[in-house]
Protein backbone atom coordinates (compact mmCIF):
# COMPACT_ATOMS: atom_id res chain seq x y z
CA UNK A 1 0.00 0.00 0.00
CA UNK A 2 1.67 3.45 -1.28
CA UNK A 3 1.51 6.62 1.28
CA UNK A 4 1.14 9.67 -0.41
CA UNK A 5 2.49 12.68 1.04
CA UNK A 6 -0.11 15.52 0.66
CA UNK A 7 1.50 18.23 3.18
CA UNK A 8 1.55 21.72 1.70
CA UNK A 9 5.51 22.62 0.72
CA UNK A 10 7.31 24.29 2.92
CA UNK A 11 7.96 27.82 2.36
CA UNK A 12 12.13 26.43 2.22
CA UNK A 13 10.78 23.88 -0.15
CA UNK A 14 8.59 26.09 -2.36
CA UNK A 15 11.30 28.17 -3.83
CA UNK A 16 13.37 25.60 -5.40
CA UNK A 17 10.35 25.61 -7.77
CA UNK A 18 10.43 28.78 -9.05
CA UNK A 19 13.40 29.24 -10.89
CA UNK A 20 12.61 26.23 -12.93
CA UNK A 21 9.15 27.57 -14.04
CA UNK A 22 10.55 31.36 -14.71
CA UNK A 23 13.26 29.60 -16.60
CA UNK A 24 10.32 27.62 -19.01
CA UNK A 25 8.45 30.66 -19.30
CA UNK A 26 11.29 32.56 -20.94
CA UNK A 27 12.16 29.82 -23.08
CA UNK A 28 8.88 29.49 -24.51
CA UNK A 29 8.52 33.16 -24.61
CA UNK A 30 11.51 33.34 -26.69
CA UNK A 31 10.38 30.40 -28.91
CA UNK A 32 7.29 32.35 -29.77
CA UNK A 33 8.78 35.46 -30.08
CA UNK A 34 11.49 34.46 -32.76
CA UNK A 35 9.03 32.05 -34.52
CA UNK A 36 8.55 32.40 -38.13
CA UNK A 37 4.68 33.11 -36.89
CA UNK A 38 5.05 35.36 -34.78
CA UNK A 39 7.85 37.81 -37.36
CA UNK A 40 4.71 37.21 -39.96
CA UNK A 41 2.39 38.98 -37.96
CA UNK A 42 4.42 41.60 -36.58
CA UNK A 43 5.51 42.38 -40.25
CA UNK A 44 1.96 42.86 -40.54
CA UNK A 45 1.21 44.97 -37.53
CA UNK A 46 4.16 47.31 -38.56
CA UNK A 47 2.17 47.74 -41.77
CA UNK A 48 -1.03 48.85 -40.01
CA UNK A 49 0.64 50.51 -37.95
CA UNK A 50 2.02 52.86 -41.09
CA UNK A 51 -1.49 53.36 -42.44
CA UNK A 52 -1.81 56.46 -39.45
CA UNK A 53 1.16 57.87 -41.42
CA UNK A 54 0.18 57.38 -44.41
CA UNK A 55 -3.74 58.68 -43.49
CA UNK A 56 -2.98 61.61 -41.52
CA UNK A 57 -0.50 65.03 -42.01
CA UNK A 58 2.71 63.99 -39.96
CA UNK A 59 3.99 66.86 -37.60
CA UNK A 60 8.10 65.77 -39.01
CA UNK A 61 6.48 66.47 -42.42
CA UNK A 62 3.55 69.53 -42.88
CA UNK A 63 2.91 71.13 -39.61
CA UNK A 64 0.38 73.61 -41.43
CA UNK A 65 -1.47 70.36 -42.51
CA UNK A 66 -1.85 69.31 -39.02
CA UNK A 67 -2.80 73.00 -37.95
CA UNK A 68 -5.53 72.75 -41.17
CA UNK A 69 -6.77 69.02 -39.17
CA UNK A 70 -6.88 70.80 -35.73
CA UNK A 71 -8.99 73.84 -37.35
CA UNK A 72 -11.39 71.17 -39.51
CA UNK A 73 -11.85 68.58 -36.44
CA UNK A 74 -11.23 70.59 -33.34
CA UNK A 75 -12.41 67.36 -31.28
CA UNK A 76 -11.02 64.94 -32.68
CA UNK A 77 -7.39 66.16 -33.72
CA UNK A 78 -6.29 66.33 -29.60
CA UNK A 79 -7.32 62.45 -29.21
CA UNK A 80 -5.35 61.25 -31.84
CA UNK A 81 -2.67 63.44 -30.84
CA UNK A 82 -2.58 62.07 -27.35
CA UNK A 83 -2.06 58.75 -28.81
CA UNK A 84 0.70 60.01 -31.35
CA UNK A 85 -1.26 59.30 -34.61
CA UNK A 86 0.62 62.84 -36.21
CA UNK A 87 4.01 61.46 -35.43
CA UNK A 88 3.40 57.94 -35.81
CA UNK A 89 6.63 56.70 -37.04
CA UNK A 90 8.56 57.75 -33.94
CA UNK A 91 5.15 57.10 -31.31
CA UNK A 92 6.08 54.28 -29.07
CA UNK A 93 3.84 51.81 -29.89
CA UNK A 94 5.05 51.91 -33.79
CA UNK A 95 8.69 51.42 -31.83
CA UNK A 96 7.40 49.19 -29.96
CA UNK A 97 6.48 46.82 -32.84
CA UNK A 98 9.66 48.00 -34.81
CA UNK A 99 11.85 46.52 -32.06
CA UNK A 100 10.01 43.58 -31.79
CA UNK A 101 10.07 42.77 -35.58
CA UNK A 102 13.57 42.82 -34.93
CA UNK A 103 14.53 40.91 -32.23
CA UNK A 104 11.89 38.45 -34.18
CA UNK A 105 14.03 38.37 -37.22
CA UNK A 106 17.20 38.06 -35.35
CA UNK A 107 16.05 34.91 -33.18
CA UNK A 108 14.66 33.66 -36.03
CA UNK A 109 17.76 34.31 -38.35
CA UNK A 110 20.56 33.17 -35.82
CA UNK A 111 19.50 29.61 -35.42
CA UNK A 112 18.30 29.14 -39.46
CA UNK A 113 21.99 30.33 -40.13
CA UNK A 114 23.80 27.81 -37.94
CA UNK A 115 21.92 25.12 -38.76
CA UNK A 116 22.96 26.20 -42.75
CA UNK A 117 26.48 26.73 -42.06
CA UNK A 118 26.45 22.97 -40.37
CA UNK A 119 24.65 21.61 -43.47
CA UNK A 120 27.45 23.44 -45.54
CA UNK A 121 30.27 21.67 -43.92
CA UNK A 122 28.82 18.57 -43.92
CA UNK A 123 28.90 15.68 -46.25
CA UNK A 124 25.32 14.14 -48.32
CA UNK A 125 24.55 11.15 -46.44
CA UNK A 126 25.46 7.68 -47.42
CA UNK A 127 23.44 5.84 -50.00
CA UNK A 128 19.98 4.12 -48.45
CA UNK A 129 20.04 0.62 -48.77
CA UNK A 130 16.85 0.15 -50.00
CA UNK A 131 16.96 2.17 -53.48
CA UNK A 132 14.44 1.25 -54.82
CA UNK A 133 11.52 3.10 -52.39
CA UNK A 134 13.05 6.66 -53.38
CA UNK A 135 10.44 8.43 -55.34
CA UNK A 136 12.65 8.74 -58.72
CA UNK A 137 14.68 5.25 -59.20
CA UNK A 138 16.00 3.65 -62.29
CA UNK A 139 18.99 0.70 -63.30
CA UNK A 140 21.39 1.39 -66.52
CA UNK A 141 25.07 0.14 -67.47
CA UNK A 142 27.76 1.57 -66.06
CA UNK A 143 30.08 4.02 -67.57
CA UNK A 144 33.56 2.77 -68.41
CA UNK A 145 35.28 4.80 -65.76
CA UNK A 146 33.32 3.59 -63.18
CA UNK A 147 33.13 5.50 -59.53
CA UNK A 148 35.13 7.79 -60.41
CA UNK A 149 33.52 9.08 -64.17
CA UNK A 150 30.12 8.92 -62.28
CA UNK A 151 31.44 11.32 -59.80
CA UNK A 152 32.77 13.66 -62.54
CA UNK A 153 29.67 13.37 -64.75
CA UNK A 154 27.59 14.87 -61.22
CA UNK A 155 30.49 17.31 -60.43
CA UNK A 156 30.28 19.08 -63.95
CA UNK A 157 26.65 19.07 -63.28
CA UNK A 158 27.41 21.58 -59.88
CA UNK A 159 26.71 18.59 -58.01
CA UNK A 160 28.30 18.26 -54.26
CA UNK A 161 29.93 14.38 -54.62
CA UNK A 162 31.22 11.99 -51.58
CA UNK A 163 32.27 8.51 -52.84
CA UNK A 164 31.86 6.08 -50.56
CA UNK A 165 33.18 2.36 -51.87
CA UNK A 166 30.68 1.05 -54.31
CA UNK A 167 28.13 4.10 -53.29
CA UNK A 168 27.75 7.86 -54.54
CA UNK A 169 26.24 10.13 -52.72
CA UNK A 170 25.46 13.46 -54.28
CA UNK A 171 23.46 16.44 -53.24
CA UNK A 172 22.18 19.98 -54.72
CA UNK A 173 20.03 23.47 -54.02
CA UNK A 174 21.54 24.23 -51.01
CA UNK A 175 20.88 27.99 -52.31
CA UNK A 176 16.83 27.78 -51.63
CA UNK A 177 18.41 27.98 -47.87
CA UNK A 178 21.00 30.97 -48.70
CA UNK A 179 18.35 32.76 -50.21
CA UNK A 180 16.06 32.28 -47.36
CA UNK A 181 18.87 33.84 -44.99
CA UNK A 182 19.21 36.74 -47.56
CA UNK A 183 15.97 37.58 -47.83
CA UNK A 184 15.45 37.48 -43.96
CA UNK A 185 18.71 39.36 -43.29
CA UNK A 186 17.80 42.11 -45.29
CA UNK A 187 14.61 42.58 -43.88
CA UNK A 188 16.81 43.14 -41.09
CA UNK A 189 19.46 45.41 -42.59
CA UNK A 190 16.02 47.57 -43.92
CA UNK A 191 15.22 47.99 -40.27
CA UNK A 192 18.87 49.02 -39.47
CA UNK A 193 18.69 51.08 -42.65
CA UNK A 194 15.42 52.83 -41.49
CA UNK A 195 16.36 53.34 -37.75
CA UNK A 196 19.83 55.16 -39.42
CA UNK A 197 18.26 57.62 -41.21
CA UNK A 198 15.73 58.34 -38.67
CA UNK A 199 18.71 58.84 -35.39
CA UNK A 200 21.17 60.53 -37.84
CA UNK A 201 19.05 61.62 -40.98
CA UNK A 202 17.69 65.19 -41.57
CA UNK A 203 16.25 67.42 -44.20
CA UNK A 204 14.86 71.18 -44.65
CA UNK A 205 12.48 72.99 -47.25
CA UNK A 206 13.36 76.58 -48.36
CA UNK A 207 12.28 78.28 -50.65
CA UNK A 208 15.26 80.37 -52.77
CA UNK A 209 14.31 83.52 -55.12
CA UNK A 210 17.10 84.19 -57.92
CA UNK A 211 19.80 87.05 -57.52
CA UNK A 212 22.53 87.88 -55.49
CA UNK A 213 21.07 89.40 -52.28
CA UNK A 214 19.02 85.83 -51.92
CA UNK A 215 21.75 83.54 -50.52
CA UNK A 216 20.98 80.68 -48.66
CA UNK A 217 23.57 79.37 -46.15
CA UNK A 218 22.89 76.03 -44.52
CA UNK A 219 21.38 77.10 -40.98
CA UNK A 220 18.41 75.43 -39.15
CA UNK A 221 17.33 79.18 -38.92
CA UNK A 222 17.14 79.41 -42.66
CA UNK A 223 14.60 76.77 -43.43
CA UNK A 224 10.95 77.24 -43.63
CA UNK A 225 11.05 73.96 -42.20
CA UNK A 226 12.97 71.36 -40.98
CA UNK A 227 13.33 68.12 -39.24
CA UNK A 228 16.68 66.75 -37.52
CA UNK A 229 17.03 63.63 -36.02
CA UNK A 230 17.51 62.91 -32.39
CA UNK A 231 20.97 62.18 -32.92
CA UNK A 232 21.68 65.52 -35.10
CA UNK A 233 22.78 68.50 -33.61
CA UNK A 234 22.35 71.65 -34.88
CA UNK A 235 25.94 71.66 -36.34
CA UNK A 236 24.73 71.25 -39.89
CA UNK A 237 27.23 70.83 -43.48
CA UNK A 238 28.60 74.36 -43.90
CA UNK A 239 27.77 75.44 -47.40
CA UNK A 240 25.96 78.74 -48.83
CA UNK A 241 23.93 78.53 -52.15
CA UNK A 242 22.88 81.47 -54.97
CA UNK A 243 20.50 80.83 -57.39
CA UNK A 244 21.69 81.97 -60.75
CA UNK A 245 19.18 81.04 -63.56
CA UNK A 246 16.40 78.98 -63.91
CA UNK A 247 14.72 77.79 -66.79
CA UNK A 248 11.91 76.05 -67.22
CA UNK A 249 9.94 74.95 -70.26
CA UNK A 250 6.45 73.62 -70.36
CA UNK A 251 4.01 71.55 -72.65
CA UNK A 252 1.39 74.13 -75.01
CA UNK A 253 -0.84 72.17 -72.16
CA UNK A 254 0.97 73.42 -69.02
CA UNK A 255 2.68 70.46 -68.23
CA UNK A 256 6.05 70.78 -67.27
CA UNK A 257 8.46 69.60 -69.89
CA UNK A 258 11.88 70.40 -68.12
CA UNK A 259 13.39 72.27 -64.99
CA UNK A 260 16.67 73.19 -64.50
CA UNK A 261 18.58 75.38 -61.89
CA UNK A 262 21.94 76.80 -62.17
CA UNK A 263 23.53 77.95 -58.84
CA UNK A 264 26.77 79.35 -57.33
CA UNK A 265 27.70 76.60 -54.06
CA UNK A 266 30.00 77.97 -51.77
CA UNK A 267 31.14 74.92 -49.48
CA UNK A 268 33.80 75.23 -46.51
CA UNK A 269 37.13 74.98 -47.21
CA UNK A 270 37.09 75.21 -50.73
CA UNK A 271 36.56 77.91 -53.56
CA UNK A 272 32.95 79.31 -54.63
CA UNK A 273 31.85 77.02 -58.16
CA UNK A 274 28.95 76.68 -60.39
CA UNK A 275 26.42 74.12 -60.45
CA UNK A 276 23.32 72.78 -62.38
CA UNK A 277 20.51 70.10 -60.99
CA UNK A 278 17.16 69.23 -61.99
CA UNK A 279 14.10 67.73 -60.76
CA UNK A 280 15.76 63.74 -61.43
CA UNK A 281 19.30 64.90 -61.04
CA UNK A 282 19.71 66.51 -57.50
CA UNK A 283 23.00 67.98 -56.14
CA UNK A 284 24.92 65.93 -54.27
CA UNK A 285 27.42 67.92 -51.85
CA UNK A 286 29.71 66.72 -48.81
CA UNK A 287 27.06 65.47 -46.17
CA UNK A 288 23.52 66.85 -48.22
CA UNK A 289 21.60 66.17 -51.17
CA UNK A 290 19.85 69.36 -52.88
CA UNK A 291 16.63 68.28 -54.52
CA UNK A 292 14.67 70.59 -56.79
CA UNK A 293 10.62 70.36 -55.91
CA UNK A 294 8.95 72.88 -57.81
CA UNK A 295 9.40 77.09 -59.01
CA UNK A 296 7.06 79.89 -58.83
CA UNK A 297 7.58 83.41 -59.51
CA UNK A 298 7.99 86.62 -57.24
CA UNK A 299 6.65 89.97 -58.61
CA UNK A 300 9.25 92.85 -57.52
CA UNK A 301 7.06 95.56 -56.25
CA UNK A 302 8.49 98.98 -55.14
CA UNK A 303 6.37 100.78 -52.95
CA UNK A 304 7.48 104.88 -52.63
CA UNK A 305 5.82 106.06 -49.22
CA UNK A 306 4.53 109.66 -48.18
CA UNK A 307 7.90 110.77 -47.34
CA UNK A 308 9.55 109.52 -50.86
CA UNK A 309 11.54 106.63 -48.89
CA UNK A 310 10.93 103.62 -51.74
CA UNK A 311 11.44 100.04 -50.46
CA UNK A 312 11.86 97.26 -53.67
CA UNK A 313 11.53 93.75 -53.00
CA UNK A 314 11.10 90.41 -54.68
CA UNK A 315 8.06 88.65 -53.15
CA UNK A 316 7.14 85.25 -53.72
CA UNK A 317 4.02 84.05 -54.36
CA UNK A 318 3.13 80.88 -53.31
CA UNK A 319 0.64 78.17 -56.06
CA UNK A 320 -2.58 78.20 -55.31
CA UNK A 321 -1.82 74.31 -57.18
CA UNK A 322 -3.93 75.18 -60.80
CA UNK A 323 -1.98 74.07 -64.02
CA UNK A 324 -1.47 77.59 -64.47
CA UNK A 325 0.41 78.59 -61.51
CA UNK A 326 -2.09 81.26 -60.29
CA UNK A 327 -0.12 82.36 -57.04
CA UNK A 328 -1.00 83.88 -54.12
CA UNK A 329 0.81 86.55 -51.70
CA UNK A 330 1.39 89.18 -49.82
CA UNK A 331 3.86 92.09 -49.90
CA UNK A 332 4.07 93.84 -46.15
CA UNK A 333 5.82 97.55 -45.64
CA UNK A 334 6.19 97.59 -42.08
CA UNK A 335 8.85 100.08 -42.11
CA UNK A 336 7.41 102.24 -44.47
CA UNK A 337 6.08 106.65 -44.11
CA UNK A 338 8.79 107.36 -41.19
CA UNK A 339 9.62 110.33 -40.88
CA UNK A 340 13.01 110.50 -42.48
CA UNK A 341 13.98 113.84 -39.64
CA UNK A 342 12.83 112.54 -36.20
CA UNK A 343 13.16 108.60 -37.56
CA UNK A 344 9.48 108.03 -35.72
CA UNK A 345 7.01 105.31 -37.03
CA UNK A 346 3.89 105.48 -36.75
CA UNK A 347 2.30 101.52 -36.66
CA UNK A 348 -1.00 102.69 -38.09
CA UNK A 349 0.49 103.75 -41.17
CA UNK A 350 1.85 100.50 -42.16
CA UNK A 351 1.11 99.28 -45.82
CA UNK A 352 0.76 95.68 -46.84
CA UNK A 353 -0.44 94.14 -50.35
CA UNK A 354 -2.63 90.96 -50.98
CA UNK A 355 -2.02 89.54 -53.87
CA UNK A 356 -3.21 87.60 -57.04
CA UNK A 357 -0.58 86.64 -59.48
CA UNK A 358 -1.25 85.46 -63.18
CA UNK A 359 1.69 84.46 -65.32
CA UNK A 360 -0.97 84.24 -68.43
CA UNK A 361 -3.98 86.55 -67.67
CA UNK A 362 -7.13 86.08 -70.08
CA UNK A 363 -7.41 88.83 -72.24
CA UNK A 364 -11.09 89.67 -70.32
CA UNK A 365 -12.23 89.20 -67.10
CA UNK A 366 -12.52 87.71 -64.96
CA UNK A 367 -9.17 87.23 -64.11
CA UNK A 368 -9.17 84.67 -61.57
CA UNK A 369 -7.00 82.01 -63.32
CA UNK A 370 -4.03 81.90 -65.16
CA UNK A 371 -4.12 80.04 -68.92
CA UNK A 372 -0.25 78.77 -68.24
CA UNK A 373 2.34 78.67 -66.50
CA UNK A 374 4.60 80.69 -68.64
CA UNK A 375 5.03 84.68 -68.16
CA UNK A 376 2.95 85.37 -71.65
CA UNK A 377 0.52 87.65 -70.23
CA UNK A 378 1.75 88.54 -66.69
CA UNK A 379 -1.16 90.40 -64.34
CA UNK A 380 -0.80 91.45 -60.74
CA UNK A 381 -4.48 91.70 -58.96
CA UNK A 382 -3.29 94.27 -55.52
CA UNK A 383 -5.67 95.05 -52.90
CA UNK A 384 -4.02 97.43 -50.53
CA UNK A 385 -4.30 97.90 -46.28
CA UNK A 386 -2.63 100.66 -44.23
CA UNK A 387 -3.05 100.58 -40.54
CA UNK A 388 -1.14 97.74 -38.07
CA UNK A 389 0.44 95.06 -39.63
CA UNK A 390 0.36 92.74 -36.14
CA UNK A 391 4.00 92.11 -36.54
CA UNK A 392 5.23 93.90 -33.13
CA UNK A 393 2.32 91.51 -31.09
CA UNK A 394 4.75 88.50 -30.77
CA UNK A 395 2.40 86.30 -32.39
CA UNK A 396 3.52 83.97 -35.04
CA UNK A 397 1.92 84.31 -38.51
CA UNK A 398 2.58 83.73 -41.90
CA UNK A 399 4.84 85.63 -44.35
CA UNK A 400 2.72 84.66 -47.07
CA UNK A 401 -0.89 85.75 -45.83
CA UNK A 402 -2.39 88.87 -44.35
CA UNK A 403 -3.27 88.39 -41.03
CA UNK A 404 -7.13 88.45 -40.97
CA UNK A 405 -7.50 89.45 -37.29
CA UNK A 406 -5.97 92.85 -37.83
CA UNK A 407 -8.37 93.43 -40.39
CA UNK A 408 -11.29 92.04 -38.37
CA UNK A 409 -10.51 93.71 -35.18
CA UNK A 410 -10.21 96.95 -37.19
CA UNK A 411 -6.92 97.62 -37.36
CA UNK A 412 -6.23 97.01 -40.63
CA UNK A 413 -8.72 98.66 -43.29
CA UNK A 414 -8.96 97.69 -46.62
CA UNK A 415 -7.52 101.10 -49.03
CA UNK A 416 -8.56 100.07 -52.78
CA UNK A 417 -7.70 97.22 -55.28
CA UNK A 418 -5.97 97.67 -58.71
CA UNK A 419 -4.80 95.28 -61.53
CA UNK A 420 -1.72 96.07 -62.57
CA UNK A 421 0.06 95.12 -65.63
CA UNK A 422 4.33 94.24 -65.70
CA UNK A 423 5.58 98.24 -65.47
CA UNK A 424 2.29 100.00 -64.01
CA UNK A 425 1.95 101.56 -61.14
CA UNK A 426 -0.66 102.67 -58.55
CA UNK A 427 -1.14 106.22 -56.57
CA UNK A 428 -3.13 105.27 -53.31
CA UNK A 429 -5.61 107.88 -51.68
CA UNK A 430 -2.54 109.51 -49.56
CA UNK A 431 0.01 110.43 -52.45
CA UNK A 432 1.80 106.70 -52.06
CA UNK A 433 2.52 105.04 -54.69
CA UNK A 434 3.28 101.23 -55.91
CA UNK A 435 4.46 99.79 -59.10
CA UNK A 436 4.85 96.53 -60.86
CA UNK A 437 8.52 95.70 -61.67
CA UNK A 438 8.59 92.69 -63.07
CA UNK A 439 9.51 89.07 -61.33
CA UNK A 440 12.21 86.95 -60.53
CA UNK A 441 11.84 83.17 -60.39
CA UNK A 442 12.45 81.36 -57.28
CA UNK A 443 12.43 77.40 -56.81
CA UNK A 444 11.84 75.32 -53.67
CA UNK A 445 14.24 73.28 -52.59
CA UNK A 446 14.76 70.02 -50.44
CA UNK A 447 18.17 69.34 -48.93
CA UNK A 448 18.51 66.45 -47.50
CA UNK A 449 20.93 63.48 -45.61
CA UNK A 450 20.14 60.20 -44.88
CA UNK A 451 22.72 57.79 -43.58
CA UNK A 452 20.57 54.76 -44.32
CA UNK A 453 19.95 54.92 -48.22
CA UNK A 454 23.35 52.53 -48.83
CA UNK A 455 21.93 50.24 -46.33
CA UNK A 456 18.09 50.32 -47.75
CA UNK A 457 19.98 50.03 -51.67
CA UNK A 458 22.24 47.03 -50.69
CA UNK A 459 18.75 45.33 -49.03
CA UNK A 460 16.81 45.75 -51.16
CA UNK A 461 18.77 43.79 -53.83
CA UNK A 462 19.65 41.33 -51.30
CA UNK A 463 15.56 41.07 -51.36
CA UNK A 464 15.25 40.26 -54.53
CA UNK A 465 17.69 37.30 -55.08
CA UNK A 466 17.18 36.69 -52.22
CA UNK A 467 13.42 35.80 -52.88
CA UNK A 468 14.81 34.34 -56.09
CA UNK A 469 16.73 31.68 -54.93
CA UNK A 470 13.97 30.76 -52.45
CA UNK A 471 11.29 30.42 -55.09
CA UNK A 472 13.55 29.16 -58.00
CA UNK A 473 15.95 26.54 -56.07
CA UNK A 474 15.13 23.00 -55.29
CA UNK A 475 16.73 20.80 -53.15
CA UNK A 476 17.25 17.76 -53.78
CA UNK A 477 19.65 13.97 -53.71
CA UNK A 478 20.73 11.62 -55.54
CA UNK A 479 22.25 8.11 -55.00
CA UNK A 480 24.08 5.58 -57.34
CA UNK A 481 25.18 2.27 -56.38
CA UNK A 482 27.52 -0.26 -58.39
CA UNK A 483 26.55 -3.38 -59.27
CA UNK A 484 27.87 -6.41 -60.37
CA UNK A 485 27.22 -8.02 -63.71
CA UNK A 486 24.20 -10.41 -63.40
CA UNK A 487 22.65 -9.72 -60.08
CA UNK A 488 19.80 -9.24 -58.97
CA UNK A 489 18.85 -5.97 -57.75
CA UNK A 490 16.48 -4.04 -55.76
CA UNK A 491 13.28 -3.63 -57.59
CA UNK A 492 13.20 -7.12 -58.84
CA UNK A 493 14.31 -8.68 -62.29
CA UNK A 494 17.36 -9.15 -63.51
CA UNK A 495 19.02 -6.74 -66.73
CA UNK A 496 20.63 -8.96 -69.31
CA UNK A 497 23.84 -7.88 -70.69
CA UNK A 498 27.70 -8.84 -69.20
CA UNK A 499 28.62 -5.16 -67.93
CA UNK A 500 28.08 -4.25 -64.76
CA UNK A 501 25.04 -2.13 -63.56
CA UNK A 502 24.43 1.12 -61.48
CA UNK A 503 21.62 1.92 -59.32
CA UNK A 504 20.18 5.26 -59.65
CA UNK A 505 17.84 6.91 -57.07
CA UNK A 506 16.96 10.46 -56.73
CA UNK A 507 15.16 11.75 -53.44
CA UNK A 508 13.57 15.96 -53.73
CA UNK A 509 13.38 17.38 -50.77
CA UNK A 510 11.11 19.47 -51.09
CA UNK A 511 8.39 19.66 -53.93
CA UNK A 512 9.70 19.98 -57.43
CA UNK A 513 7.57 18.78 -60.39
CA UNK A 514 10.61 18.68 -62.93
CA UNK A 515 12.66 16.66 -60.87
CA UNK A 516 11.45 13.28 -62.94
CA UNK A 517 12.73 15.00 -65.71
CA UNK A 518 16.05 16.27 -64.48
CA UNK A 519 16.51 12.84 -63.33
CA UNK A 520 16.02 10.75 -66.24
CA UNK A 521 18.48 13.73 -67.57
CA UNK A 522 20.68 12.62 -65.21
CA UNK A 523 20.27 9.23 -66.09
CA UNK A 524 21.30 9.22 -69.39
CA UNK A 525 24.41 11.44 -68.85
CA UNK A 526 25.73 8.90 -66.10
CA UNK A 527 24.75 6.05 -68.54
CA UNK A 528 27.55 8.33 -71.06
CA UNK A 529 25.10 6.92 -74.14
CA UNK A 530 22.78 9.85 -74.63
CA UNK A 531 19.82 6.39 -73.84
CA UNK A 532 17.74 6.81 -71.00
CA UNK A 533 17.88 3.97 -68.11
CA UNK A 534 15.28 1.76 -66.73
CA UNK A 535 13.99 5.29 -64.76
CA UNK A 536 10.54 5.23 -63.56
CA UNK A 537 8.98 6.37 -60.06
CA UNK A 538 9.75 4.43 -56.81
CA UNK A 539 7.97 2.15 -55.37
CA UNK A 540 6.66 4.02 -52.27
CA UNK A 541 5.02 7.04 -51.76
CA UNK A 542 6.97 10.14 -50.56
CA UNK A 543 6.70 8.96 -47.04
CA UNK A 544 7.77 5.90 -47.77
CA UNK A 545 10.26 7.02 -49.85
CA UNK A 546 12.30 9.12 -46.78
CA UNK A 547 11.56 5.95 -44.12
CA UNK A 548 13.22 3.99 -46.98
CA UNK A 549 16.03 6.55 -47.44
CA UNK A 550 16.58 6.38 -43.13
Amino acid sequence: MSVVDDRPATPAEAPRHRPNALLALLRNSWRQLTSMRTALVLLFLLAVAAIPGSVLPQRGVNPEDVRDFYTAYPDLAPMLDRVGAFEAFGSVWFSAIYLLLFTSLIGCITPRLRDHVRALRAAPPAVPKRLDRLPEHAVAPAPAGGAAAIAETLRRRRWRVVVRGDGISAEKGYLKETGNLIFHTSMVVVLVGVALGSWYGWHGNRLLVAGAEHVFCNTRQQYAEAKLGPRVGDDLPGFCMQLDEFDARFLPTGQPAFYNAKVTVDEDGGPPSSAEFSVNSPLRLDGANVYLLGHGYAPVIRYTDRFGGTQTSPVPFLSNGDIGLTSEGLAAFPDANVDPETGARDPNLQVAFSGLYLPTAPEQPPFTRSLHPSEQNPLLDLVAYRGNLGLDAGIPGSVYQLDQRQVRNGRLTEIGAKQLRMGESWTLDDGTKVEFVGTEPYIVLSVRYDPGTMPLLVSSIGLVLGLMGSLFVRRRRVFVRLLPAGSGYPGGGSPTGGSSLVEVAGLPRTEHPGFAAEFAQLVSAIRGDGRGGEAGSGAGSGVRAREGAE
